[in-house]
């Protein structure tokens, strides 16, 4: 048996194209938008700001495709590893206002409790 994350999985996409056509059609066209050149957004910054999502979802297959797409419009190294950690401070952002969510509720469902 194979492991996880193999580059070749992705010839399975076909299996859910035919699996399910027209939900599959409807993805691909939303996926399509992050390769845009025509967007407001340049096409460098929106494959840059794809590779910072690929790390907030940790989806290796969109960091494979978006890492080579961001090079190809000509993202640096560095501009590379800045939207990673960029993409990690803002999770560990996430962390930290769960934790004080989690404050909140530790004081909802202990209120009145004796400590």
């Amino acid at each position: 048996m194979s492991g996880y994350h193999d580059h070749d999985d992705l010839s399975y996409l076909a299996q859910l194209k035919e699996s399910a056509p027209n939900e599959f059609a409807a993805w691909v066209t939303l996926d399509s938008q992050v390769g845009r050149k025509d967007g407001a957004i340049p096409h460098k910054q929106r494959e840059l700001i794809a590779v910072a999502c690929a790390h907030i979802t940790q989806c290796v297959y969109c960091l494979d495709v978006h890492v080579k797409a961001a090079v190809d419009a000509g993202a640096s190294r560095e501009e590379i590893a800045e939207a990673a950690l960029i993409a990690a401070a803002l999770r560990a952002g996430g962390a930290g206002a769960h934790a004080a969510l989690t404050m909140k509720l530790y004081e909802q469902h202990t209120a009145g409790a004796e400590q």
